[in-house]
């Protein structure tokens, strides 16, 4: 169920200030919210807003990611040639040391196994497997500094470098196709371009942004015809682009605009939707597939399409605090909570999705209202609707004639319902 945005929380640190930060949700689960600022710290906050850790860091944070099953939360800095891994099970860190003599510049984990790349600021790249403990140095991947990349759901890896190519190497780090652009590339991604019936199966296009300007597809199966999509110059500079459906590129530019166009062979590069979201600017956008939405945000608010009738607008939510304007957002994996940054330092989170839960005793129905709050109302007998903020996430409700119950997994707890509700202080094991 897709609800109005609801803000559960907005965290704002004196350290944060003036900066724009660094964050990813923990993946699958989206219990945890690792953020990083220009702080020389990671913090982890559970998905109520509270700290649970925090990683220091000799330098600042350079990148973070979760491991696929949300397991493991990996962290380089400057100034060091360890990979910190926060392990979410036992709330522990410990360091890796990678052996790379250079600074580390960008990491990511697969999508389908125990895999960590990481590349660094002379182009050489280490794979990682969590599992097994082996490690796999390939130096000279790269002339130059590695920027961006993306895993596939085939275990294959492909890389971009101020070097102005792009690789694309297997699980072993050994180098299987190899291009060059002409500009630099950004936002390395895999997907299946719907280029023929006849497409082999997998992820064999890799899309990356060139100098901002220009969105350049390369089908690993046809490397020597690659495709480069140009669009109007009043757009403004490429910010971020998303594959969706079956196809199809959503694509938010510099100066507000939000495109979608196919890659389907016969209507190639042709934009099948534009809109003039953000006046002034748009800084982010992003797509939730299991609330079949996207967003995109700019200058101070948020606007939401659904995936199926994008013309058709949401919700729009503006932030009148954010004077200096929005800058990322990030959806959890089941697009329960949307977080968006600031350009000034704040990270807002949002609940978006909420399961249908309640209960009736009489006249009198209860029902899940927020992640940590149920709404106890009779209409019938005229009785103003009470609020009562709970311990915890129920995956149950109940209502009787005075009390309201909540509860997860073998554990209730019962809660005396008056104009002041108060816990009973019960819990049943």
């Amino acid at each position: 169920m897709f609800v109005s945005f609801q803000r559960v929380f907005t965290l704002s640190e004196k350290s944060w200030s003036g900066s724009c930060l660094q964050y990813k949700w923990q993946k699958t689960v989206g219990n945890y919210l690792a953020v990083s600022g220009p702080d020389n710290l990671v913090k982890i906050f559970d998905r109520h807003g509270q700290k649970v850790n925090e990683l220091n860091l000799p330098g600042n944070c350079v990148s973070l990611d979760w491991d696929k099953d949300g397991d493991i939360l990996a962290v380089i800095a400057e100034k060091s040639s360890s990979i910190y891994l926060w392990d979410a099970n036992v709330n522990k860190t410990s360091q890796l040391d990678s052996g790379m003599k250079d600074q580390m510049s960008f990491l990511l984990w697969s999508k389908t196994g125990p895999l960590l790349a990481v590349g660094t600021s002379k182009g050489n790249l280490l794979i990682y497997n969590q599992q097994t403990s082996r490690k796999i140095p390939v130096l000279g991947k790269h002339t130059k500094k590695i920027t961006c990349g993306c895993w596939s759901s085939q275990n294959l890896l492909a890389l971009g470098s101020e070097d102005r190519s792009i690789t694309i190497s297997n699980h072993e780090g050994d180098t299987i196709r190899q291009t060059s652009v002409r500009a630099d590339p950004a936002d390395v991604q895999f997907s299946v371009m719907k280029t023929d019936e006849r497409s082999s199966p997998g992820e064999s296009t890799v899309s990356v942004a060139l100098g901002k300007k220009t969105l350049f597809l390369f089908n690993l199966n046809d490397p020597d015809n690659p495709i480069e999509l140009a669009f109007q110059q009043r757009y403004g500079n490429i910010i971020s682009y998303r594959w969706y459906g079956d196809g199809y590129i959503m694509i938010g530019f510099s100066h507000g605009y939000f495109v979608v166009i196919s890659t389907h062979i016969r209507e190639i590069g042709q934009e099948l939707f534009q809109a003039h979201n953000h006046k002034d600017s748009l800084t982010s956008i992003a797509i939730s597939q299991s609330l079949n939405k996207a967003a995109s945000c700019g200058d101070n608010c948020i606007k939401i399409h659904d995936l199926t009738d994008l013309k058709e607008m949401y919700a729009i939510v503006t932030l009148d605090e954010e004077t200096k304007g929005l800058d990322q957002m990030c959806w959890t994996d089941d697009g329960q909570l949307l977080a968006v940054s600031s350009q000034q330092g704040s990270l807002h989170v949002f609940l978006t999705k909420l399961p249908i839960l309640g209960d009736s005793s009489g006249t009198r129905i209860a029902y899940l209202t927020s992640l940590l709050e149920v709404t106890v109302d009779n209409q019938v007998e005229g009785e103003s609707p009470v609020a009562i903020a709970v311990e915890v996430e129920p995956s149950f409700i109940a209502v009787g004639p005075y009390h309201v119950a909540v509860g997860m997994n073998n554990r209730a707890w019962f809660y005396y319902v008056s104009e002041l509700p108060v816990a009973c202080g019960k819990t049943i094991m």
